[in-house]
């Protein structure tokens, strides 16, 4: 969790959330979230039942969608959040929901 590299006003967010997750609205219900906190970013489902995002913009936002992730929406069972900060690359024009399962390196 270093936040080398990175801005205290704007950010990057890598996070992959684990439970009871897929089919149960997580994705839309992140997007939701991320766009009412004005981020850019997008989320997909995972091959192995986890929902992996990425998300970017100001550092309490983020902080805010990062506390979210923890609950999700009430159909949802989080076990754990895995996450890391990281320097904002400002290449994602809007937040999204993509079919996944989208690797880290490739963008939506």
């Amino acid at each position: 969790m270093s936040l080398s590299g990175c801005s205290f006003l704007e950010a990057g967010l890598s996070a992959k959330v684990f439970g009871v997750v897929q089919g149960v609205f997580f994705r839309s219900g992140t997007v939701a979230e991320a766009r009412r906190l004005g981020l850019k970013g997008w989320v997909a489902n995972a091959e192995d039942g986890t929902v992996e995002l990425e998300a970017e913009g100001g550092r309490e936002a983020l902080d805010e969608l990062l506390a979210w992730l923890h609950s999700g929406p009430p159909s949802a069972r989080v076990e754990r959040v895995e996450f890391e900060w990281r320097a904002k690359s400002g290449r994602y024009p809007d937040f999204r929901a993509v079919k996944g399962p989208w690797r880290r390196t490739s963008p939506p």
